[in-house]
């Protein structure tokens, strides 16, 4: 299936590399190609009648206590859809995120109570005049009273609390795990702390009282409950709406490469650092928002109202519906709440009535809603032990491939003749070669400790090569890769891509060069899907922000169309291997095409220079001979390859130069036939005594 066309007059094995692919529409019985990227979170149908309830929820429970709990509960599914982002799609455990929660609350709590009056001035004429503020005068004192509008601090606490969260993040990201939850734990208990100390802003444990609530064309909302339920569920349908489109844009993927595997995510491109901060500060701007809506509907904020056991029921609410599922999070938000304020209440007098009739004190006195954090934790627990992936899961179970996809013929483009591969960014793979190598390794040294893992290796890769690096187990041949891709520092040398040296910088900025790899030990994405997989490696080719992620700009939906092309063209460069499986997750792949599938990433990111480590290993002959016909395929199109293998059937077949390597020193290079005849090699291969035999 030919999905691009190629201009008249482009060269045979060259691109235009100024315009997108014309995509032609598969046929019907081909549209499972294409099925991977065309799957709506939810059907529009369930998302029309979920809508229809909620407006209707008011008319038909006709119950102000009912409603007011509803909307407390759309306070906290905002709040678990701001923690998934953390949590559930970006893997960061935040056990202090209600402070994010306070920090919007107060922010409004402050500007519109009277907690704050200064002096009266002509400073504050401008403000007046926006409605922001108003001139009060008790005692013939001029004083200022804030009136900041309910609808201007939602959005602006929202940016309060994202600004608060990228501040405490900036110097705790780099932290990983425990250490991660342990620093948030203690960021989540200072912010009450302050509150409760910080008298003159806060009114400290008192808590602020007379909260302006919100009004609307001239209609205070005051105590009614069903005004703040509309707002409530307007909120959590645009926070829904926020959280699905950047789970499928090229954001959502990097925050779950991240979640995945870091180290993976940073060779793909991805600024690990960045990504982490976008997803701590946008669940803290959720939060904020959240924080202002709550303290607007009760009208005071107490310190007590954000302590740690908030940030525990919001992590429990997550875990219940799902990590990572954005309707998955909502449920298990409404879900607790509702048992919290709803059935523990009802259930706590029929057993207090069960105890009067059976005259015990005990069940007569009990009140189960002082034991929520008990049935919360049991909960959790019992989540943990037998539904891992919560309510609705992020990831459904897959259907078995049919006989029409596990059979189909899928051509295959290799050759240069048959290319028509789109560019989206970057240089492709097309390079002619030149004066200059494409890798210049000098007297490269890395030291762990007082192991020499490479002793002033000397290595250069020509443009449009292809170069095999062996050596027995030990020798450093993963260790020079992970120093090229600045996984690993050196002590000493230099590394020059095209001429510039690149030594010292980080993963990604050298991803972004136009160095890919794979890994030794096979590093996919195992949540993510095998299209997903491959699109994260084109990363860093699109360039979408979370504005245009969520809105869906053109630009950003051009992107994203000539991205999803570009993933079934590498995929068909396996054919039949991957082509049925785009929709698959990696987890439930073979071990080969597993490894075909960390192939085709790296080569999504439109690489000058592949770095293959052991792409073989784990095949069986026939798919070790297959693989090498299609590395040669690539490198006739111009790519330039360095490759790590054992098998040296293989480094035969493909290789034009050999690079032996033995205790992290160079032993000889050479074309593979003579490397093959050379006794330092097969001593080092094959030992002293079995070497002087061979």
């Amino acid at each position: 299936m030919d999905t691009t066309t190629a201009p008249p007059d482009a060269k045979p094995g060259h691109e235009n590399t100024n315009a997108l692919p014309t995509v032609q529409a598969p046929p019907a019985k081909w549209r499972w190609l294409t099925a991977p990227f065309d799957k709506p979170a939810v059907r529009t149908g369930s998302i029309v009648l979920l809508a229809v309830l909620a407006v209707l929820f008011p008319v038909i429970t006709g119950d102000q206590a009912n409603i007011d709990a509803a909307g407390n509960a759309a306070a906290y599914a905002a709040l678990a859809l701001g923690l998934n982002i953390v949590v559930g799609f970006c893997g960061l455990l935040d056990l202090g995120y209600a402070a994010f929660f306070a920090i919007g609350a107060y922010a409004y709590g402050i500007l519109t109570s009277w907690q704050i009056t200064p002096d009266w001035s002509g400073f504050w004429v401008p403000f007046a005049a926006l409605g922001l503020v108003q001139k009060v005068v008790q005692n013939d004192h001029a004083l200022v009273h804030f009136t900041v509008s309910f609808w201007l601090m939602l959005p602006i606490s929202g940016v309060i609390s994202a600004f608060f969260g990228i501040l405490f993040g900036a110097p705790t990201l780099r932290l990983r795990g425990d250490y991660l939850a342990i620093v948030t734990l203690g960021f989540g208990e200072i912010v009450p702390i302050v509150a409760r100390n910080w008298t003159g802003l806060t009114n400290g444990a008192a808590g602020l009282n007379g909260i302006a609530s919100p009004t609307l064309f001239s209609y205070k909302f005051g105590i009614d409950a069903t005004p703040y339920y509309y707002v409530g569920i307007g909120v959590v349908a645009f926070l829904i709406f926020a959280s699905t489109r950047l789970r499928e844009s090229r954001i959502g993927r990097a925050w779950m490469a991240i979640r995945d595997d870091e180290i993976a995510a940073g060779a793909m491109g991805i600024n690990l650092t960045r990504f982490k901060l976008l997803a701590f500060g946008l669940g803290a701007a959720f939060a904020g928002m959240a924080g202002t809506f709550y303290v607007a509907k009760l009208q005071t904020a107490t310190p007590d109202m954000f302590g740690f056991p908030v940030s525990i029921m919001i992590l429990v609410m997550v875990v219940l519906g799902g990590l990572g599922s954005v309707w998955g999070v909502v449920l298990g938000a409404v879900a607790l709440q509702l048992l919290q304020s709803w059935f523990l209440g009802d259930l706590t007098q029929w057993v207090n009535a069960f105890g009067d009739s059976i005259h015990n004190n005990y069940l007569s006195s009990i009140d189960l809603t002082q034991a929520s954090e008990l049935i919360f934790g049991i909960i959790l627990v019992i989540m943990m032990l037998y539904r891992r992936e919560g309510l609705i899961p992020a990831n459904r179970r897959q259907r078995a491939l049919s006989f029409e996809q596990q059979h189909a013929t899928v051509q295959t483009h290799v050759r240069a003749e048959d290319v028509t591969l789109s560019q989206i960014g970057g240089e492709g793979y097309i390079h002619e070669p030149g004066a200059v190598p494409m890798l210049e390794i000098n007297d490269l040294t890395v030291r762990f400790g007082g192991l020499v893992a490479l002793n002033k290796v000397n290595i250069t890769v020509p443009a449009g090569s292809v170069v095999a690096v062996i050596g027995p187990n030990g020798s450093g041949k993963s260790t020079l890769f992970n120093t090229i891709t600045g996984l690993v520092r050196a002590g000493e040398g230099s590394i020059l891509f095209q001429g510039n040296e690149i030594l010292g910088l980080r993963s990604d900025q050298i991803l972004k060069t136009g160095i890919a790899r794979t890994f030794q030990n096979i590093r996919l994405f195992t949540t993510l899907t095998v299209a997903e997989n491959i699109m994260v490696g084109l990363h860093a080719r699109l360039k979408a922000g979370p504005f245009s992620a969520v809105f869906r700009s053109p630009k950003k939906l051009t992107e994203e169309a000539a991205g999803r092309d570009w993933v079934i063209e590498i995929a068909k460069i396996f054919g039949n291997r991957l082509m049925p499986r785009l929709g698959q997750t990696v987890v439930g792949l073979s071990y080969a095409n597993r490894r075909r599938v960390e192939i085709s990433r790296a080569l999504a990111s439109k690489p000058k220079l592949l770095l293959l480590d052991e792409p073989t290993a784990g095949m069986n002959t026939s798919e070790s001979l297959e693989l090498a016909e299609q590395i040669k395929g690539l490198h006739a199109l111009g790519l330039t390859v360095l490759i790590i293998e054992h098998k040296l059937d293989v480094v035969t077949r493909i290789a034009d130069k050999v690079i032996v390597l033995d205790h992290g020193e160079k032993l000889t290079e050479g074309p593979a036939d003579e490397v093959r005849k050379n006794e330092q090699v097969l001593e080092a291969y094959l030992g002293r005594g079995a070497a002087a035999h061979a």
